[in-house]
């Protein structure tokens, strides 16, 4: 199988966070799916962020054969992109390219005129000089990323992260996103009211954790209805010291928790599963398929079939 080539934008001052993450999240897919290459509109020594040099050996002929192109957050988004690279966008994208502005790189995009009339996004100590630079824009503050009409802009810089998986889960399902979020060891679970199509990984528990096994136990038993007494007395402690230390290791309440747990069951059943509605509502605990609905709608942002219909089930 011809793998899909991904085309990585090195400007000065280019982060060389982003310019390097492309390789490390889609090099975890199975098979070698993915090349990865970076380019510049001038070939050669590029100066990161860091001050470190690097070599780009490719120009900007790399966007044609490119499916996808990541634009990395660089030095100075306050000054315009140059306009070989802006003119080399538009017709990416005229030619139904993917295009992705990792954090500041969404200035880069606003620039081609790529975010006219779009949702977008980008770090949030840039969004005043974002939301006045691109007022045809349709800025969102409050996601990680966000993709739409094969544009896609990412929040700070370790939203990239979750932007580059959620590229892997849409084209390949969770169970390969998931498999390479282990293998990067991810951050634990990204708690917040962003509609994103991302399975949330099960929060790590610091090594010094007074909660040794309740969360696996918690998992394993999310049908039942389970409460703040019935995590305490499996932690054998008092509800006080439980609660306080629940929330010193995870920085959300059980209530808090357990629900975002269910969600993330219920997308992993929809999308590997043929079972109904009911009967996942049933298997993670939410008992009816209204609770389930009123709370997938709250973390995910859309109704349990009509993530399924974007996402497929086993049949």
């Amino acid at each position: 199988m011809t793998p899909t080539h991904i085309a990585v934008l090195a400007l000065d001052g280019a982060s060389l966070f982003h310019l390097t993450l492309p390789a490390l999240v889609f090099g975890a897919v199975p098979s070698h799916a993915y090349a990865v290459d970076v380019c510049a509109p001038v070939p050669g020594l590029i100066r990161t962020d860091t001050g470190l040099e690097i070599r780009v050996e490719h120009g900007l002929e790399a966007l044609e054969t490119a499916t996808i192109i990541i634009v990395p957050a660089w030095g100075d988004p306050g000054r315009a992109a140059p306009a070989v690279l802006t003119e080399a966008l538009r017709r990416a994208h005229d030619a139904g390219k993917l295009i992705v502005g990792l954090c500041q790189g969404a200035f880069v995009l606003g620039d081609a005129g790529l975010l006219d009339g779009r949702q977008a996004t980008t770090h949030w100590a840039a969004r005043d000089a974002f939301a006045a630079r691109f007022p045809n824009a349709k800025f969102r503050p409050d996601v990680l990323y966000i993709e739409e009409d094969n544009i896609v802009t990412s929040a700070g810089n370790v939203a990239a992260i979750d932007c580059c998986l959620n590229l892997i889960r849409s084209r390949h399902g969770a169970d390969i996103a998931n498999r390479a979020a282990r293998m990067l060891v991810t951050p634990p679970h990204r708690q917040g009211g962003q509609a994103q199509y991302i399975e949330q990984p099960v929060p790590v528990l610091p090594c010094q954790s007074k909660l040794p096994h309740v969360l696996e136990w918690a998992l394993e038993h999310l049908s039942e209805p389970l409460n703040v007494d019935a995590l305490a007395r499996q932690a054998n402690m008092s509800r006080r010291s439980f609660t306080r230390n629940f929330r010193e290791a995870t920085g959300l309440t059980v209530t808090g928790w357990l629900t975002a747990q269910r969600v993330a069951r219920a997308q992993q059943l929809l999308e590997t599963t043929d079972l109904p509605v009911e009967r996942i509502a049933y298997e993670v605990g939410f008992g009816t398929p209204l609770s389930l609905r009123l709370r997938f709608a709250e973390h995910v942002g859309t109704s349990p079939s009509a993530y399924r219909a974007s996402f497929g089930g086993a049949g």
